[in-house]
This record gives C-alpha cells, structure tokens and sequence, in this order.
C-alpha cells in the first residue's frame, strides 16, 4: 500500500490547479480494556519458596523475587489463566462499544491465549526433560516443535507423545502448534510450510488464519492430557547410572 501510495503521488504534477495525494499509516493500535473485562485474564501466583505475591497477565514461570520455577504450579496456572481468559470474551465484547474494536481485541485474546498455551507447555517440558540427567541438552525451544519434542522425549523417558494422545489428537495438536508459528513469525499469514506441516487444506497461501476461541480450549485440553502423562513418567527421574532417587 506504501508503494502504490509512493507511485501515485509521483505521477502528480505539482503546478497541477488540483492534486490528490494518498498516505498510508502503520505502528501498532492500542486498545484499552475496561478493568472489568481485563481482571479475568490476570494471574495471580503465591510462590511456593518465598511466599512472595505477584500477578501476571499470560504465561509466568519464575518468581520476580528469588527465581524460583515452580513447573508444575506454573503450568497450571496458566492453563488456568488462558481458560479465564477465554471465558471473559463475552465481558469483553459487551464491555467495548465499537464492534470492531470489540472483535479485534477478542481475536487479540485468543491468539494471544493460544501463543501462551504453547510456551506454557514448553516451558513445562523442558522442566520435566531437566529431570532426567543423562539426557543431551536439548536445542532452544525444541519442545515448541512437537515431533522434535517427541523425539527428544522418548530418547530420554520411552515414550512419544503418540503414546499419550492418540494420532488424531495428535494431528489436531500440531495444527495449533505451528498456527502460533504463523502467529509469531508470519502474522498469521498462511505460507507452503504451514500448510505442508499441519495438513490444513483449509487455507491458501497469503490467507491470513482464523483461530475460534472453541479451538483453543480443544488445544488446551489435548495439553493437559499429554501434560499430564508426561508428568507421570517423569516423577522419578534417571541417571546416567539408572538409579531411581525421587524428585526433590
């Protein structure tokens, strides 16, 4: 748009009697929530160590006063805050007058809630594959990808992911996961690779994806399930020399 703007201006004669320019404007818009509808969407955690309280919009993994990362606290609560979240949509809605402003913020609230429920998850996983000693250090943010994260998984505990949820889950799961890659790396604009990894004949390319907040409450449950699986075989972790010692 920028450039057709620059292209018409060019072909104005500036002796003309009359001349119509164009401009375009970009940067992002800010849209204020009532304190009424953004109150659902705000954590609020205890930390188990130093009792120290804190709130945080999203996902919130480490204590601001003494580092402490309570994985298993964390996890749920934030899956607990994007549940909230969406279900404070229609406060939301009804809380902002123009119903396009309205709808933006709501789409804002489920992209953000499904981004927040893949690093949650990621986070959660890198603490439980951290348990497991003998294991090779994984790459930044492997477990955002979920057949490297598999992979990783099943050379350190014995089990994929596939032995958690089943393949259809499986399949639904990872189309979430790489439409929070489009989120953050393509706003949302459907490119070959997306289509090619998720299976999503839905979209063309150069679309721009639609997530329904009744699709993230489906990736949230799938989490959970494979969440909690992992968690199970990852409460005793093991050594190098295969001993059992429970987790601290």
């Amino acid at each position: 748009m920028k450039r057709d703007a620059q292209r018409w201006n060019s072909r104005q004669r500036a002796d003309s009697f009359l001349r119509i320019t164009m401009s375009v404007k970009d940067g992002p818009q800010h849209h204020f929530l009532p304190p009424a509808a953004a109150e659902p969407m705000r954590l609020r955690i205890e930390c188990p160590v130093c009792s120290c309280r804190y709130a945080a919009i999203g996902a919130a993994f480490f204590c601001p006063a003494c580092g402490h990362n309570a994985a298993d606290l964390m996890f749920t609560q934030s899956l607990t805050g994007i549940r909230s979240a969406l279900d404070a949509l229609s406060g939301v809605r009804a809380a902002i007058p123009d119903r396009d402003t309205a709808e933006t913020t709501a789409r804002l609230i489920i992209e953000n809630g499904l981004q927040n429920l893949v690093t949650a998850f990621r986070r959660y996983a890198e603490a439980l594959y951290a348990r497991f000693l003998s294991a090779p250090k994984p790459r930044r943010n492997a477990f955002q990808n979920l057949a490297e994260g598999s992979a990783l998984w099943q050379a350190a505990a014995g089990k994929e992911y596939a032995d958690y949820i089943d393949e259809i889950a499986l399949a639904t799961l990872n189309r979430g996961f790489q439409q929070r890659h489009l989120l953050v790396h393509r706003e949302g604009l459907v490119d070959a690779d997306y289509i090619s990894r998720s299976g999503d004949s839905v979209y063309r390319v150069g679309q721009r994806i639609v997530i329904r907040d009744a699709a993230v409450r489906d990736y949230l449950k799938l989490i959970e399930q494979l969440a909690a699986g992992m968690g199970a075989d990852a409460s005793v972790p093991m050594t190098s020399s295969a001993s059992t010692e429970p987790a601290q």
